[in-house]
């Protein structure tokens, strides 16, 4: 697939595919406008952003970076995405077309899990036929693929610092946003979970989790970022405080999980190890006593027991349909169950089957091993984000827009500045060769 990619032949129907896409989303604009004239500047700077990425591949894939976080919808003449979804759209077309080439062998190697995963899903997409069922399925690849295209073209391109500070600049915003509503709460004797309504309105999981994958970057501050540790820590601070006021127990799970592993594989030293013991075991004991408290309430319709009985309810529907599912986003369709599960395995056992599930494990597991084996400088990063984001989803849902895009972006972009770091000390070492024939006798 890659290797087509590459060729002459693939290049031009990518081209010629990135023609068309422009020619349909010129179309939907023009049905927006009259109603909506903020459309037309945004497909203007759009047009702009291809046209500065005719030279800097990356231009727009590095724009898109903190867009990502915005979990807000585009609404109207029937239309209803969220704008992180349209953001990514963008970037991955921009990365098909625009990209730095040839693909290393570690983000070829991403593409072929995720290429495995999207094979075993089309057996539901053909037993279960659903306009909602197709359309996921080409969501849940530009979910995976589409952000890992996306961020191996800022790595690549020498544009990782670049991209991860957009990133956390925009999580900033939201996070000391959050912060704020909850001080105001608080003030007024509220110390309920904030749901933050600047500069759009979320869900606490949601903010929670975006937050919490901000934070990790922050801690983890691999050197080509070009943070120092000053500003590095400060921001880690504000982004985990942003985490804790939304009280959203399994981004603060997650958040700690990633944080032992950077200090583990690191080999931290005792002051660091010391500040990760102080963040680490604090979060994890609130969460435990949210839940005590919970358990101890004993009703029926806490959030622990309300999981429960969905996991009860999601293997009996499985059941029905073991080995490809009942189709992705089942749930909007009548007489199934009215709920997408909130844990990762069960989501993709009932919506795909057995057959789907294996294939997600491989495009998990597969996905940590590789990032796990590149150089710690890249590939920690990417490990610590993509392994909070599994622990997240083991309470909550799955396949949620940026909630699985941001993590994969993210390894995309420790791939490629892998890659470009690989490239740059081979031309070292080749010049240096060069240089030492030349002044041999």
């Amino acid at each position: 697939m890659t290797a087509f990619l590459e060729s002459r032949t693939g290049r031009m129907l990518l081209g010629i595919g990135g023609i068309a896409v422009m020619v349909v989303l010129a179309l939907l604009v023009a049905r927006v406008v009259p109603r909506e004239p903020l459309y037309a500047v945004l497909f203007a700077l759009l047009v702009l952003g291809l046209g500065i990425t005719a030279t800097r591949p990356a231009a727009i894939a590095v724009a898109t970076m903190p867009v990502l976080l915005w979990g807000g919808r585009i609404e109207g003449a029937g239309i209803d995405v969220s704008v992180s979804d349209v953001a990514l759209f963008i970037a991955t077309i921009a990365a098909l077309v625009f990209t730095t080439r040839p693909l290393s062998p570690p983000m070829r190697t991403l593409l072929w899990l995720s290429a495995l995963y999207q094979f075993a899903t089309l057996f539901t997409v053909v037993a279960n036929p659903s306009v909602t069922n197709t359309v996921e399925w080409f969501h849940a690849w530009m979910l995976v693929s589409g952000a890992l295209l996306a961020g191996w073209t800022v790595g690549r391109a020498g544009a990782g610092r670049a991209g991860l500070t957009l990133f956390l600049s925009a999580a900033l915003v939201i996070a000391l946003a959050a912060i704020a509503q909850a001080a105001l709460q608080y003030a007024g004797g509220d110390f309920a979970p904030v749901f933050p309504e600047w500069p759009f309105t979320m869900h606490k999981n949601f903010a929670g989790t975006v937050l919490g994958f901000a934070a990790i970057t922050a801690y983890a501050r691999p050197p080509w970022m070009g943070w120092s540790r000053g500003w590095a820590l400060a921001a880690f601070w504000a982004l985990a405080s942003g985490v804790l006021v939304t009280q959203s127990r399994q981004a603060i799970m997650g958040l700690g999980i990633a944080l032992l592993v950077i200090a583990i594989r690191r080999g931290q030293h005792r002051e660091r190890s010391k500040m990760v013991v102080l963040v680490v075991a604090p979060a994890l004991a609130f969460v435990g006593t949210l839940v005590r408290d919970e358990v101890v309430a004993g009703s029926e319709h806490s959030p622990v027991f309300q999981r429960l009985n969905w996991f009860q309810d999601t293997i009996a529907f499985w059941g029905e349909s073991p080995w490809v599912g009942h189709g992705l986003r089942y749930w909007y369709r009548p007489g199934t169950l009215p709920f997408q599960p909130p844990n990762a395995e069960l989501e993709v056992l009932a919506s795909t089957g057995v057959i789907g599930l294996a294939a997600f494990l491989v495009l998990m597991v597969g996905s940590l091993l590789v990032l796990w084996r590149l150089d710690p400088i890249y590939g920690t990063l990417g490990v610590v984000v993509m392994l909070s984001r599994l622990v997240q989803s083991q309470f909550d849902l799955f396949w949620a827009t940026a909630q699985v895009s941001i993590p994969f972006a993210i390894a995309g972009v420790c791939v490629g500045a892998a890659a470009l770091a690989g490239e740059r000390a081979e031309l070292d070492r080749t010049r240096n060769r060069t240089e030492v024939v030349g002044i041999t006798p």
